[in-house]
């Protein structure tokens, strides 16, 4: 899914627009790293309040990509002087939800009060990224597929879902069990306790499905930040230039985009050093997988999924006390584990789709 054309004069059409790359580049990184600037100078991640601000950073890619189309690149398909349709009332909506998280989130960060208004101020953000799932569904009917695909905002085939999905549940399950097994993290779940009357084993089931699959499709639209700028925009662009080429520099630039938090001790606590390459090689394999998914259904709303099922699946897990004794020499996001994803993303690459250049058109449903 081309979701910005570039015929800049002076540079072959096969080639990507490296002016508009390096712009939305550079905008993505200034405002990402000035706030990790932020982050280090106020506390650092063992402020309180900081779960909402690494979220907001989610939201930067998009809303660079999204600011840069609307306003700047007119070859753009959201560019505002061009009749792109209700779709892209959507990304209006987004720059929206990013101004106020930012607002909500740092405000409360920063400026901590006691009070009604200091708790309901990070709620109000979330609660519109929670409307913005029902703007999507909306805009769907109002608008259309046809116009929701022209603007990128296609849902793809279900089948695609169907098998995206459960791999990466199934991939951390794997990394647990293989951490159990070497005597590399827990092998027995810390049950979750149970309200009087209520098995454990049932609010655990419950819980699983909450956190696997309903928390997942909440946390779409905050996952889209992140996934409408790397695979939306970037990969796009990149693809021009070669698939498997393109597809893992943006998964190195996604993982240099990370090395503040991962200095800061995210990840890779007590490894900063080793957890920047450890990072990159990671996001690099998750890269492909994603990139995969983007090209086979030609949906980044199926990406935005995927995205936020990852982080949701690793947070169950987690919670169950399944946390590796040491995150660099384990399976998960350790050594170990970006061996068995490089695995995957090897297998991934064999498919004749990554022969081609440049994206597919986006399919609907």
């Amino acid at each position: 899914m081309t979701l910005f054309t570039t015929n800049h004069p002076e540079q072959p059409k096969a080639l990507p627009n490296w002016y508009h790359v390096g712009a939305f580049l550079g905008l993505t990184f200034g405002l990402t790293w000035l706030l990790d600037l932020t982050i280090s100078l106020h506390g650092g991640l063992g402020k309180p309040g900081i779960i909402s601000v690494i979220q907001l950073q989610m939201l930067l890619p998009a809303f660079s990509a999204i600011v840069l189309g609307v306003f700047f690149f007119p070859e753009s398909p959201l560019y505002r002087k061009q009749s792109a349709g209700r779709g892209r009332w959507f990304y209006y909506y987004f720059l929206l939800l990013t101004v106020i998280y930012a607002l909500g989130a740092l405000g409360g960060w920063l400026a901590p009060r006691q009070g009604t208004m200091a708790l309901l101020a990070p709620l109000v953000p979330l609660l519109l990224a929670f409307l913005g799932l029902f703007v999507l569904i909306g805009l769907r009917f109002i608008a259309g597929r046809e116009a929701m695909s022209r603007v990128g905002l296609s849902w793809g085939n279900w089948r695609d879902w169907l098998l995206f999905a459960p791999a990466i549940v199934a991939f951390y399950v794997l990394q647990v069990v293989l951490n159990a097994f070497f005597g590399l993290g827990p092998a027995n779940p810390s049950l979750p306790t149970a309200p009087p009357g209520l098995n454990p084993e049932i609010v655990l089931i419950l819980i699983a499905v909450q956190s696997v699959l309903l928390a997942p499709i909440l946390a779409l639209v905050i996952a889209f930040g992140e996934e409408y700028g790397w695979r939306g925009y970037l990969q796009s662009e990149l693809l021009k230039w070669g698939r498997v080429r393109g597809v893992l520099l943006v998964g190195v630039i996604w993982g240099v985009w990370h090395w503040p938090l991962i200095l800061m001790g995210f990840s890779y606590p007590g490894y900063p050093l080793l957890g920047l390459v450890l990072t990159v090689l990671f996001l690099v394999g998750f890269a492909v997988v994603l990139g995969y998914a983007v090209l086979r259904s030609g949906s980044i709303l199926l990406a935005a999924y995927l995205h936020a099922l990852n982080d949701q699946t690793t947070a169950f897990l987690v919670a169950l006390g399944y946390k590796p004794f040491n995150p660099v020499f384990s399976f998960g996001v350790g050594i170990y584990g970006i061996a068995t994803l490089a695995l995957v993303a090897l297998l991934i690459l064999r498919d004749p789709l990554w022969q081609s250049k440049g994206s597919p058109p986006s399919r609907s449903p």
